[in-house]
């Protein structure tokens, strides 16, 4: 389940097999047998696995992990490639060392729609102001968004910054009967805004840091590829050591939908709680 945002003095409208790749593995006290012709089409490989979470661990080279592994960096290619594979005990130490379970490592998908996602960071966000505005329907996407839009037109804002997010507080019988979901979109305000505009609460936030992915055309399929997006940043956390912070002076997530060079770009915010780190 996705992070949720406090909905305090919130405005809410109510409107009616990779590859060829196939892999079985069977654990066993000591040992880790790999055999082929049996890994189901939405599994990775145990070395693909590898080399996203060495990546994701603060860029972690081979030399690096062939270190800490007690093992030549040949070694760690010949995982990675899935051309040998380490005893039970290395196995172990790698999932201590990258915080995932042996499951995980051996026979999970870590890094679904992988080229979709660039660029896995840590932001330090600046004290922001913003108004927000949240909606349940059939499709409240657009609907909050074109909201905050008209808003921003009206009080002068031109080129707004919108944002948004997942607003949980919906009743079963929203979801189940009308198929409805919730979603609320935020206006950045300008540094300088002044505005006799007041049908929406004006709401301000204290620097704090995010961890951050970006997805590239996020829409063309987006019931995937956003929610691996927060997957696969919480991978990222776990992997380093951060913690989500939840708190309601804060955004404990949101989205930012902007283009670069003609290309529909999405960044995924989750705010870290732990010390720096990186």
């Amino acid at each position: 389940m996705l992070p949720t945002i406090p909905c305090t003095q919130l405005q809410v409208a109510h409107i009616a097999k990779k590859g060829n790749a196939n892999w079985c593995t069977y654990i066993f006290s000591s040992v880790i047998i790999y055999s082929s012709n049996a890994k189901e089409n939405n599994e990775m490989s145990f070395g693909q696995n590898l080399q996203f979470l060495r990546k994701m661990h603060k860029g972690m080279t081979q030399d690096k992990l062939a270190e800490k592994m007690g093992v030549s960096r040949q070694t760690i290619s010949k995982w990675e490639m899935d051309s040998a594979f380490p005893e039970m005990e290395t196995a172990i130490e790698l999932c201590k060392l990258f915080s995932c379970s042996l499951d995980e490592l051996l026979r999970g998908n870590m890094n679904s729609d992988s080229d979709a996602y660039t660029n896995i960071r840590l932001e330090e966000l600046p004290s922001f102001r913003y108004v927000r505005y949240a909606v349940i329907s059939g499709m409240p996407e657009d609907d909050a968004v074109k909201h905050v839009n008209a808003w921003a037109t009206s009080c002068g804002i031109e080129q707004p910054e919108i944002i948004g997010w997942d607003f949980p507080f919906v009743s079963q019988e929203q979801i189940n009967v009308y198929h409805m979901h919730g979603y609320a979109a935020a206006c950045i305000l300008p540094p300088c805004f002044h505005s006799t505009c007041t049908d929406l609460e004006i709401i301000t936030q204290a620097s704090q840091r995010y961890a951050v992915i970006t997805i590239s055309e996020p829409f063309r399929a987006a019931f995937s590829l956003i929610p691996n997006a927060y997957k696969t940043l919480m991978r990222y956390m776990e992997v380093n050591g951060l913690q989500h912070k939840q708190a309601k002076e804060i955004l404990p997530c949101f989205e930012k939908v902007y283009e670069t060079d003609g290309i529909t770009n999405m960044d995924v915010y989750i705010a870290v709680a732990s010390p720096y780190g990186l």
